[in-house]
């Protein structure tokens, strides 16, 4: 671990010179130099003023959490396909989240299976086409710029009866698909 990069990262994120620094923990400014390039090593009882100074202690320091990825590319995603319907996962690895984006691309005359009533809630928007949603016994037409939103307590699936294809942006908490 590169403590001085770090150090100094932290420093620079206060906007502290390496000389207001040096002043707080009651340090040269030359240490501070040579510690941010890695030429010295503090002893703990250094490094805990300076990260007291720096508005931080050793726990939050050496946390090595990795930082959460929150955008994905084209290149990232995951599709599955057959004949009447591809299922395009927007965020990858979505299962381990609260909720699950999809694209549905749905072709003309095809449906989804129906999935059983499970917990949580259901929500989708109609890219291009129109589908049928079809929730227990009762069927909604949705139309391009419509959308829907349910509880998932009663079966459901989504009827593409029209004569061409449908998109369908859905999402399902928790993850279904």
């Amino acid at each position: 671990m590169e403590i001085g990069r770090k150090i100094k990262a932290r420093r620079q994120s206060l906007g502290l010179t390496q000389s207001e620094l040096a002043d707080r923990a009651e340090l040269s400014k030359g240490f501070i130099s040579q510690l941010e390039r890695d030429l010295t090593s503090p002893s703990i009882a250094t490094l805990m003023d300076i990260l007291e100074c720096l508005g931080t202690d050793l726990r939050e320091f050496f946390n090595e959490r990795e930082e959460e990825k929150v955008t994905f590319a084209a290149a990232d995603l995951f599709e599955k396909a057959d004949d009447e319907k591809s299922i395009l996962w927007l965020v990858p690895n979505a299962q381990k989240n609260k909720m699950e984006p999809i694209l549905l691309h749905l072709v003309a005359g095809c449906s989804t299976e129906e999935d059983r009533p499970h917990e949580g809630e259901e929500f989708g928007y109609v890219l291009s086409g129109t589908v049928t949603l079809v929730l227990g016994m009762k069927r909604y037409k949705v139309r391009k710029g419509g959308s829907f939103y349910f509880q998932a307590d009663m079966p459901h699936k989504i009827e593409n009866n029209g004569k061409k294809d449908a998109e369908v942006i859905w999402i399902s908490t928790p993850p279904m698909f």
